[in-house]
């Protein structure tokens, strides 16, 4: 059982991730995504007995909480996909299950780091000034506002543990890179019934090396290059004189973000002006930043009791991947056990959130 400054056990844990997730928090929304932040920070106070720091970074608000210099650092983010109105009901429990925008990317695992401090507080003492939280406001896109704060922030750690969700349970060991690219093509409208043959139609020219972009993918190692949004033209009697398409690259190797990045750059198309933007966003995390902590997670679990946690390597990236390319021991998915990131049927378990709150724990007892 959770023992904390104030109410223990999944009961609490499970009304303090209903006041995060009934908060709507959309990472466009720089309103919504403070008061989020505000109201974690008050769980810390209540929780804990000292609130965190909130700063502005970039415009964006993240909570500090615990050391400046920490060997044991805690990621977590409250930003969610989810635009307002758009998950419904907002808050559901039935059973084991919580439901909700966010619950179990990742409002569940923050919960989950507050309450396994909270544990630890009273046994080891002084030994939490080695400690420090970390929450986001913008990882759904990319963390381009907080990435060098955290960076800097996890220069001194041992270990970071990534409150992220898990894969079926298991904990996430490795995780592909990512790059984020996307193409204007500019072309030159004119009428698409008086003069067709004096415009530059955007529309074909971008669709033209479509093919191109996506044949760039090597997925028999892990490498994907995927078109996605495609936006072009702005009356059905008007050649189209702009065209934009954004493109998601993954890769599990840092080489293969250079290769991708370098050879994307240089697709252009027969006519028409074709301007690349974006780039390597997130490199990868890689499987041997994991293996010690992997490790440490199985046999304090078989400590508790708990059944073998099992590991995913995994095409989505996280702020651990940041630390792990630092060098740091990373490792990720400790967070909520349920399914359904970014999809209507999200959730997270009560359960689950409980033990691995009190693995977490028992991780970060054996490290100090």
């Amino acid at each position: 059982m959770i023992v904390t400054k104030g109410q223990s056990g999944p009961a609490q844990m499970t009304e303090d991730v209903r006041k995060l997730v009934e908060i709507s928090s959309p990472t466009y929304d720089l309103e919504s995504v403070y008061r989020v932040i505000e109201e974690a920070n008050r769980q810390l106070l209540a929780r804990l007995g000292s609130a965190g720091e909130i700063n502005l970074v970039e415009g964006r608000p993240l909570l500090h909480w615990g050391a400046t210099h920490p060997s044991i650092l805690l990621l977590c983010h409250l930003d969610t996909v989810w635009a307002h109105g758009s998950f419904s009901p907002a808050w559901e429990v039935e059973g084991d299950r919580m439901r909700g925008p966010g619950v179990f990317d990742m409002k569940a695992g923050f919960v989950q780091g507050v309450h396994a401090i909270a544990s630890l507080l009273a046994e080891v003492g002084e030994k939490f000034n080695a400690v420090a939280l970390l929450a986001t406001s913008d990882e759904e896109t990319g963390s381009a506002a907080s990435r060098r704060y955290l960076e800097e922030l996890a220069k001194s750690a041992k270990a970071v543990f990534v409150l992220e969700s898990s894969l079926d349970g298991k904990l996430k060991t490795s995780r592909s890179g990512t790059s984020m690219y996307q193409l204007e093509v500019v072309g030159k409208a004119v009428h698409a019934g008086l003069e067709p043959e004096k415009g530059i139609n955007a529309t074909v020219e971008i669709a033209h090396v479509i093919p191109i972009i996506a044949a760039l993918s090597r997925p028999e190692i892990g490498t994907t290059v995927t078109p996605t949004v495609l936006s072009s033209g702005t009356t059905s009697n008007t050649i189209p004189g702009l065209a934009v398409l954004d493109v998601d690259v993954r890769a599990k190797e840092s080489d293969e973000q250079v290769r991708v990045d370098s050879d994307i750059r240089k697709i252009k198309g027969a006519h028409g002006d074709f301007r690349w933007s974006g780039g390597i966003n997130r490199p990868p995390l890689e499987a041997k930043a994991s293996t010690a902590l992997y490790e440490l997670a199985e046999v304090c679990a078989a400590k508790l009791g708990l059944s073998p946690l099992g590991q995913a390597s995994v095409g989505g990236a996280s702020d651990g991947n940041f630390t792990a390319a630092k060098g740091i021991p990373t490792i990720d998915g400790i967070g909520a056990v349920g399914e359904g990131a970014h999809a209507p049927n999200e959730w997270a378990s009560i359960r689950g959130m409980d033990e691995r709150s009190r693995l977490l724990a028992e991780m970060i007892r054996s490290l100090l």
